[in-house]
């Protein structure tokens, strides 16, 4: 048995992990994600050592690896990134939408995941931006925050899209805000086919480019006649999307996004035990009406779901588009604030960066600079760890 009342996936993976990579031929970036996994908060990584200035106490903390797959890393992430977004907010109504492609798409997805992914958001980002400034819907340009999850809760392939959209846009003259009907602006079965023609016109252009690369189970499809009838096939089903009721505030917005920015295949605390190479989870089934049940599966078996939903490398995973985009920020959202107004110079002065000390401090309730023995002292930095092991660079765009 791995540990004592707490089963880990780093658990897992230091337990299993090399002779899985042994067994298995897997890509450079899967590799590297394990192996990030594996030494998160361990001598490998370096770290400090911190002494109280009164007792003399001494605490010694090891370096995160901050990959973003890893279950131990993502709570200060998320904290940095919900101060950040706290900006956006408008105080409107906001929608949840969940896009989810057909299960037919998922062989070639696993083995074209950029090229797929990347038709993905912009298919759904086309959809939303398009039909939102017709005006037999709302006539507006909108804006909204996209979530790209790949997995289900029994951790198998299950590629969505989540969409957070303010209830209303800006006025195509950019003079007023016009605000939504209570029930989605846009009827869910006109943004079930528009999305479905646009990725399904955007992933035969890619086909015929010879932008997939089509290996074993689905090599067939690079006979043309196949492919056609397969596509045929896809055109003919109802693609299925999920709106939900606005949001009460844009409070609830930043708690309820925060549910899924940074969320992984699996967190820690859904682990129930790893004995004699099988692993025990929860997981809860939506389709017999939400019931928490137990899933075991083989150490391997385990290992390859958790793999799957590995993004490749700089792909982000979290996008903005129209009105809260980059470019539209200081611009078209503001000009949004200054019309529903709660725009001020204050408001921006306020939104100040918090320290990691002061992230932390939200998270736990634990002030890290007072000596946890004394309570009286304060912890100084006295020595650095330096890294057992050479690991590369995070690139940024990884975090995201």
């Amino acid at each position: 048995m791995i540990g004592l009342s707490r089963f880990e996936v780093q658990d897992i993976f230091r337990e299993y992990g090399v002779e899985y990579r042994r067994n298995h031929k897997l890509p450079l970036y899967q590799c590297k994600a394990m192996s990030a996994i594996e030494n998160c908060r361990t001598s490998a990584l370096g770290g400090h050592i911190d002494e109280c200035n009164s007792c003399g106490h001494i605490r010694i903390s090891y370096n995160s690896c901050r990959n973003r797959h890893c279950p131990k890393c993502q709570s200060l992430a998320k904290e940095k990134w919900l101060e950040e977004r706290k900006k956006d907010l408008l105080p409107v109504g906001y929608f949840h939408i969940v896009f989810t492609i057909p299960s037919e798409l998922n062989a070639i997805a696993l083995v074209n995941s950029k090229k797929v992914y990347s038709l993905f958001f912009k298919a759904v980002s086309e959809t939303l931006l398009e039909l939102a400034k017709d005006t037999k819907y709302l006539g507006a340009e909108i804006g909204f925050t996209t979530i790209l999850h790949t997995w289900g809760q029994n951790l198998m392939y299950h590629p969505h899209i989540h969409c957070i959209v303010p209830s209303g846009g800006l006025s195509l003259d950019n003079t007023r805000w016009i605000n939504s009907k209570k029930d989605f602006f846009i009827p869910i079965k006109v943004l079930s086919r528009k999305f479905r023609g646009k990725f399904l016109a955007y992933f035969k252009q890619a086909y015929y480019n010879n932008e997939f690369k089509l290996v074993n189970t689905i090599e067939e499809l690079s006979q043309k006649h196949i492919f056609l009838c397969w596509i045929n096939e896809l055109y003919s089903k109802e693609w299925v999307i999920y709106s939900k009721a606005p949001f009460k505030s844009a409070e609830f917005v930043l708690e309820y996004l925060g549910r899924y920015t940074h969320r992984v295949a699996i967190s820690n605390n859904r682990i129930v035990n790893v004995q004699n190479g099988l692993v025990t989870f929860k997981w809860r089934d939506y389709k017999d009406n939400n019931k928490q049940k137990f899933m075991t599966l083989k150490v391997d078996e385990f290992i390859r779901r958790f793999l799957m939903h590995i993004l490749p490398y700089n792909f982000v995973k979290i996008r903005h588009y129209g009105i809260i985009s980059n470019r539209n920020r200081n611009t078209k959202l503001k000009k949004c604030k200054i019309l529903l107004g709660v725009y001020s110079e204050r408001n921006i002065d306020f939104l100040k960066k918090l320290s990691v000390q002061e992230l932390l401090m939200k998270l736990t309730g634990v002030d890290l600079s007072k000596c946890p023995c004394c309570k009286k002292g304060e912890m100084n930095h006295k020595e650095k760890l330096e890294p057992k092991i050479c690991s590369p660079p995070l690139n940024k765009k990884q975090k995201n």
